[in-house]
């Protein structure tokens, strides 16, 4: 029981915390389960088991704090990323995982196709379970990405939010189930929309990183990456790659609202950031992503000696926390 029910002060517990799936009727959506969350603290989520157990639209104390594209959310089933395009489908959401075997640009590698950003989030989850336990929420799932005669990648994601509390934890463990070392990628790429991100929010990170620009135009703005802007027709996208030293955090700060986000991450195996800053009009949007590369796709990250490895049999674990708070 709840401390409130003991006390008398409610007589059903999803007066303060909600948890439940339901399926969109319909649109884009159709058919895709969604298992909603909400609160004591108002963190309200959606979880999407057929895509990855992904995070989609995300508020906090009733304001929106994620972002979501234009695209909005759409069936996984009519998803296939041999033939859809990114940009017709990406959804946004407080996180969408990219990987397991490419992250960033469309390539081949070895006579082998990979699209934009893997085909992580086209994955359905199984075992899936929601339950309260304790004072606690927890939702998990079993994803697997397999080829005949090639790679057994199977990732258990478990995901905890506390009933009385504004965060939200991602704990995932990757085993290669091959008898041979496959190479893998994976982005954990958080999305913050208005309007949580607007002109009035700040980016801050520690000062013991080295910042990286990934083009041209994006080194223009170095000195000057957390600063965020309103928004303008047309604006090119900025990425910074943050390769942090010791303090593994972020946080995002928005002291006209009065709400700050802060996340976490295990830097032994996600030791680099990468900071997507999109001003544009109409796709305006903050992306903080811990990730294991700098995204240059599988073929180049191979190239350049920096695109990672699981062993035969061997686990990685990842974890990232996103917390709500105000200021």
């Amino acid at each position: 029981m709840f401390r409130e029910e003991k006390e008398g002060y409610i007589g059903n517990p999803q007066q303060l915390v909600r948890l439940r799936r339901v399926t969109a009727a319909e649109g884009r959506a159709k058919g895709t389960e969604i298992i909603e969350v909400c609160t004591a603290a108002g963190l309200s989520l959606d979880i999407l088991p057929d895509a990855g157990l992904d995070i989609g639209q995300t508020f906090y104390k009733g304001l929106n704090v994620s972002w979501m594209s234009k695209n909005g959310y759409d069936s996984p089933a009519a998803i296939n990323p041999y033939e859809t395009e990114f940009v017709n489908t990406f959804p946004g959401g407080l996180l969408y995982t990219c990987g397991l075997r490419n992250a960033g640009p469309a390539n081949r590698d070895g006579g082998e196709w990979h699209p934009l950003h893997g085909r992580y989030h086209s994955l359905q989850a199984t075992e899936v379970c929601a339950e309260i336990v304790g004072e606690e929420i927890v939702i998990r799932g079993k994803l697997r990405e397999t080829a005949l005669f090639g790679h057994v990648l199977e990732l258990h994601r478990t995901i905890r939010i506390p009933c009385y509390g504004a965060s939200v934890t991602i704990e995932d463990e990757l085993e290669n189930l091959s008898p041979r070392d496959e190479e893998f990628m994976q982005i954990y790429h958080c999305n913050f929309g208005y309007p949580f991100v607007s002109e009035n929010a700040e980016l801050w990170l520690p000062e013991a990183r080295e910042t990286i620009p990934r083009t041209e135009f994006a080194a223009e703005l170095l000195g000057s990456e957390l600063k965020l802007d309103a928004p303008r027709p047309f604006e090119e996208e900025r990425v910074f790659f943050h390769k942090m030293k010791d303090d593994f955090r972020t946080r995002l700060i928005n002291k006209w609202l009065g709400i700050s986000m802060e996340m976490t991450w295990n830097g032994d195996e996600l030791p680099i950031l990468s900071h997507w800053r999109s001003m544009a009009s109409g796709d305006y949007v903050i992306g903080l992503e811990p990730t294991n590369s700098f995204i240059k796709g599988r073929h180049d990250e191979r190239e350049n000696g920096t695109l990672p490895v699981i062993g035969a049999f061997e686990k990685k674990y990842h974890k990232v926390k996103i917390e709500f708070s105000e200021v």
